[in-house]
């Protein structure tokens, strides 16, 4: 079995123009999906630039014709669901049907503060995400949509034309939790992992964590009444994760036990200019043979 490759490009790019040579060498290597971290502030590289997910998404749509765009992910940290659904929607469109949603609860971290709510705790940004997925979900796929909710509300909340993609465009949900996983198995087209997180992670460790959550999708697909094939699934390897690409055999390796868990997609960070982190660019011609491309 080959492991379908998506690659993310981060938006600290600078100037924009090398971002969109990045999303068209992806697309050129015939990649999958260019993802972008949809964030305001990222800890790892917070005072460097940093740009929108959005406009650079509508950017990389004009200039690409086949791979596919997306966020990974987007929260409810600072997106309400009703203009985020019309851009989405637009991007859709924009991109003939070409847009990838990931979608995850939202972390601690700058985004969450940044609008200067008081913190939440992990049940209550839970709560919150349940309600602002299924809103987002009626958003995308009906004309007018009016709803109230604890957290948002939609008052004849149009999305006309509509998506491109049919009923509406797929959702990826990040989820490693139970509650989070049941929302995937309710509202997504793909699931998207990153296993557990930390630089010191032994490898073992991860590919156990990874096996352990992929189990537990098929388990709460079947609840739900889904095929265990009925999501897509796609696991992140981090931004600081070496070991995978010590090597050509690791890197096989790698995508051999990935694949024994049920995954169906790998997402890497592709070659940066500055620190090496991610996929290093002497390993990127092993890394694409890996996937056949």
């Amino acid at each position: 079995m080959t492991l379908d490759l998506s690659a993310v490009v981060l938006p600290d790019r600078h100037p924009v123009s090398t971002f969109l040579d990045d999303v068209r060498a992806v697309e050129a290597a015939g990649v999958r999906t260019a993802w972008t971290y949809d964030h305001l502030r990222w800890p790892l590289l917070a005072d460097a630039p940093w740009y929108g997910a959005v406009p650079l998404l509508a950017a990389a749509a004009v200039v690409t014709e086949r791979v596919r765009l997306g966020t990974l992910v987007a929260s409810p940290n600072f997106r309400h669901p009703v203009p985020f659904a019309k851009e989405l929607m637009t991007l859709d469109q924009l991109s003939g049907g070409r847009l990838e949603v990931g979608v995850g609860v939202g972390t601690e971290g700058p985004d969450a503060r940044v609008l200067g709510e008081p913190p939440r705790s992990r049940a209550g940004r839970a709560d919150r995400f349940a309600e602002w997925l299924s809103l987002l979900d009626r958003l995308l796929t009906d004309p007018v949509t009016t709803a109230r909710g604890t957290e948002y509300s939609a008052v004849e909340a149009a999305t006309i034309p509509g998506c491109a993609q049919r009923p509406r465009l797929p959702l990826t949900v990040a989820a490693a939790g139970p509650r989070a996983l049941r929302l995937a198995a309710r509202h997504g087209a793909s699931w998207v992992t990153y296993g557990p997180f930390g630089a010191d992670v032994a490898p073992e460790e991860w590919f156990s964590a990874v096996a352990e959550q992929s189990g537990r999708l098929g388990d709460v697909l079947a609840e739900e009444g889904r095929a265990p094939s009925a999501l897509r699934r796609i696991v992140l390897v981090g931004l600081e994760l070496a070991w995978p690409y010590e090597s050509r055999e690791r890197y096989r390796d790698t995508l051999g036990r990935l694949a024994d868990a049920g995954i169906d997609e790998v997402a890497v960070h592709w070659p940066r200019p500055d620190d090496g982190r991610g996929v290093p660019a002497a390993a990127l011609p092993d890394v694409l043979a890996a996937h056949g491309l």
